[in-house]
């Protein structure tokens, strides 16, 4: 895989258009003049995504009352529901789907991609041994680690089951394929846990699998629904997989800048479980002794593991401090403005609308969020 070099955006375009749906702006999709309001940019399927809300809550309580209350409430805890609003957009491009027999398949299609995220987080709670999540505790802290796997596996299966609805063969297979994507990525996450001299390229495959590679099923399947060429549905997957790659780096960047307030956990969370993201592998990258981070990390894992916490502890926020100090946040930004500026330009062969319009926004969005 080519490592993306940091440039400056260029400006995304700012026309505005006659479509049957009216056009949301970058600019109007700004709620204070600075920050993008995501919820403007999914106005072109608010009516999709209420259907795909509707159909994530249809859950039966008959089948196992306990299970389907903590369904409810991990679904009502809701989130960005970017990959649903990213699969109902994606649909537009070939005449409109809204209101036609075919639009179901759609929002089974968003529905899945949703339960397959959510399934992951409820798998990566259990693994990290997480106990909050934004704030709130999770699954894994009410329930026995086996009874969440379970309540896990569930997920997975209701996510299986929507995207058999789509009734598409090469849908389905896409699914498969990216649930087994997100389950090699989680082994090779945890393979390479306080691995602190591996390659940076093992990072750009685990943030693959763990999120651009839902954000390819949700683009990609949407295209072939809504049945457009192999070369549309080639720039429309490009479209989900820089614009995941990109959402995910700018989460670990999140996860060194931000604080329990906007976060829920600690900065340098995933350092701290030995998961190394790109602002640490800028942060070697960048430091004039390399051989003295690593020796101190290894060091204080070491005596981690004969029981003294507190010096990994204190390791952590070392770096976490140094890290936030140095280039390394703004080096990983500028790979992240890399990745979508890759995306906005997969968008160019597709008609211009409000739901290109939308993408493109969203975009903008990623690189600007706080949480």
């Amino acid at each position: 895989m080519l490592i993306p070099q940091p440039v400056t955006p260029q400006s995304m375009p700012r026309r505005t258009i006659e479509t049957a749906v009216r056009p949301v702006s970058v600019e109007a999709a700004h709620s204070n003049g600075s920050v993008v309001d995501a919820a403007a940019l999914f106005l072109p399927v608010r009516s999709g995504l209420r259907q795909v809300e509707g159909k994530l809550r249809d859950v039966d309580s008959a089948i196992f009352a306990p299970l389907a209350e903590a369904f409810v409430n991990l679904i009502g805890s809701g989130g960005k529901r970017l990959r649903p609003a990213l699969a109902l957009l994606a649909s537009e491009f070939n005449g409109s789907l809204q209101g036609t027999a075919q639009y179901n398949r759609v929002i089974a299609l968003a529905a899945s991609v949703e339960m397959l995220h959510t399934a992951t987080l409820v798998h990566d709670d259990v693994i990290d041994g997480a106990l909050l999540r934004r704030g709130a505790p999770t699954l894994n802290a009410r329930w026995s680690g086996g009874s969440t796997v379970l309540a896990g596996n569930y997920l997975f299966g209701m996510a299986a089951r929507f995207s058999a609805e789509t009734r598409n063969m090469r849908v389905i297979e896409l699914f498969s394929d990216t649930l087994r994507t997100i389950v090699d990525g989680e082994l090779r996450q945890l393979k390479d846990r306080h691995n602190f001299i591996q390659l940076k390229e093992n990072y750009y495959h685990r943030i693959f699998a763990k999120t651009a590679s839902l954000f390819c099923a949700a683009t990609e399947g949407a295209a072939i629904l809504s049945g457009l060429p192999a070369e549309r549905v080639a720039d429309l997957r490009d479209y989900g997989y820089n614009f995941g790659m990109a959402f995910q780096i700018v989460d670990d960047i999140l996860d060194f800048t931000g604080d329990d307030a906007t976060l829920g956990k600690p900065a340098g969370s995933d350092l701290r479980q030995g998961t190394l993201t790109l602002p640490f592998f800028y942060h070697l990258q960048l430091h004039p002794d390399v051989d003295s981070v690593i020796e101190r990390l290894e060091t204080a894992q070491l005596l981690a593991d004969d029981g003294d916490a507190a010096a990994w502890q204190q390791a952590v926020a070392h770096v976490v401090s140094e890290l936030r100090a140095g280039d390394a946040i703004e080096a990983a930004r500028n790979e992240a403005r890399t990745f979508l500026r890759r995306a906005e330009d997969s968008l160019h062969a597709l008609p211009d609308n409000a739901y290109r319009h939308s993408m493109h926004g969203l975009c903008e969005y990623v690189v600007e969020r706080t949480r």
